[in-house]
């Protein structure tokens, strides 16, 4: 497992933005997929974006495409995403997670270590 840890959240206007990181506790950073959940309350855990273990594919939720980007910095065993032209309704506990699968699933179930949260609030 590895040992995820977020930062970045905080409240903002609509039309702002905001950069989450996640920093991975492992010497194999390059070979994980990283990807991007959130959860609203009362709502269920959904997809945000994922990047391949190279970050040489990348997926993301139609509701935050063209919006959102994720990256990763190989060297630094962090993967970011820069969330611009923010809206209300991307208000939600953001989750950062991790697996070796090779791919850029969008299957929460596929990820075996998650880190713990960072809150994201926008203000309309």
């Amino acid at each position: 497992q590895v040992q995820l840890v977020e930062s970045g959240g905080g409240l903002v206007q609509a039309g702002g933005s905001l950069r989450l990181s996640c920093a991975a506790s492992t010497r194999t950073f390059s070979s994980y997929t990283m990807a991007w959940f959130r959860q609203a309350p009362g709502k269920e855990r959904e997809f945000v974006a994922a990047t391949s273990w190279r970050g040489g594919s990348t997926s993301y939720a139609d509701s935050v495409k063209g919006r959102f980007t994720i990256s990763r910095d190989n060297v630094k065993d962090t993967v970011y995403l820069q969330m611009n032209q923010l809206k209300p309704e991307d208000t939600a506990v953001y989750y950062c997670a991790a697996a070796m699968l090779g791919r850029a699933t969008q299957n929460p179930d596929e990820y075996y270590s998650w880190g713990q949260g960072t809150q994201v609030t926008v203000s309309s």
